[in-house]
């Protein structure tokens, strides 16, 4: 296995369990299309100039009436407008970002998947017990501003990993979300150079649900970075809280296999908040 850990069933069960609660979960094909188009050029992170080799925007199209009607969907989307991209500059949260961020954890904590990760954390005495406790700790987990550079609090787990940073005006941070890609890609502030493959798949398909691609936002080149795709907020949410709240550990690397893809779920901790969380695509049996 590439990543000389042993697949962790435990977690790979769970996570199983999860993919198949997902019911908002989009379909490629039927709500949403992807165009994968050419294999990207190496390059480094922080390189303006890279070679394009996907003329095409990645999504085709997107069921975006689907998505708007998905409570999930619909909450987080109105987060992504929150924040300050730029690490070093201190983010300021208004009561309305508050009660968007609040709307946003009712929401998911009303799905089935989330309901998994609490039991499965409940049973470790890693969550508590109360939902409205445990909403807490989830805000602090993952809303709660921290200082990525400097002093000044100018970042959060959710910002990173879902939204994107930039950091000295050149390089990409986090955007590990398939959603933020699509609507990005749809006002023309990211461009897609290309899909990166992987040892035992040469070219992914279009239906495949976790991708390994390159691409430019802002200005800046993404080199490799990993993503779901189709998959719903609280999918994402779920998995990448569980890791964080079974380790200790800085940097936290789990293999798992979920549905077809087998994957390195990578998560590093910022003190008591999520720094980063992705997930890495070692192979898929299909």
């Amino acid at each position: 296995m590439a990543s000389g850990k042993a697949l962790n069933r435990e977690l790979s069960k769970l996570f199983n369990e999860m993919w198949d609660a997902d019911v908002h979960r989009l379909r490629p094909g039927k709500d949403y299309t992807i165009e994968v188009q050419g294999e990207a050029s190496p390059v480094q992170q922080g390189d303006s100039a890279v070679q394009d080799n996907a003329v095409r925007h990645l999504f085709h199209n997107v069921n975006e009436e689907r998505l708007r009607s998905i409570k999930t969907f619909s909450t987080f989307i109105s987060l992504l407008d929150n924040y300050e991209t730029s690490t070093g500059v201190a983010e300021v949260v208004t009561p309305e970002e508050i009660v968007e961020n609040n709307c946003f954890l009712d929401a998911i904590l009303a799905t089935e998947v989330m309901r998994l990760a609490h039991d499965f954390l409940l049973k470790r005495n890693l969550a508590k017990q109360n939902l409205a406790d445990f909403k807490h700790q989830l805000y602090d987990i993952w809303f709660q501003l921290y200082a990525r550079k400097g002093d000044r609090p100018d970042s959060c787990g959710f910002e990173h990993v879902f939204v994107g940073e930039t950091r000295h005006g050149k390089e990409i941070l986090g955007l590990h979300n398939w959603v933020q890609f699509y609507l990005q890609e749809k006002r023309n502030q990211i461009d897609y150079k290309g899909y990166v493959a992987r040892k035992n798949k040469t070219r992914p398909d279009k239906d495949d649900q976790v991708l390994t691609i390159q691409f430019s936002w802002k200005g800046f080149v993404k080199p490799i970075g990993s993503t779901f795709i189709g998959v719903s907020p609280e999918f994402e949410f779920a998995l990448y809280t569980v890791i964080f709240l079974l380790s200790e550990e800085k940097v936290t690397r789990e293999t798992v296999k979920i549905d077809e893809y087998e994957l390195q779920m990578v998560v590093c901790r910022h003190g008591h908040h999520i720094g980063t969380a992705y997930p890495v695509l070692l192979s898929t049996t299909h």
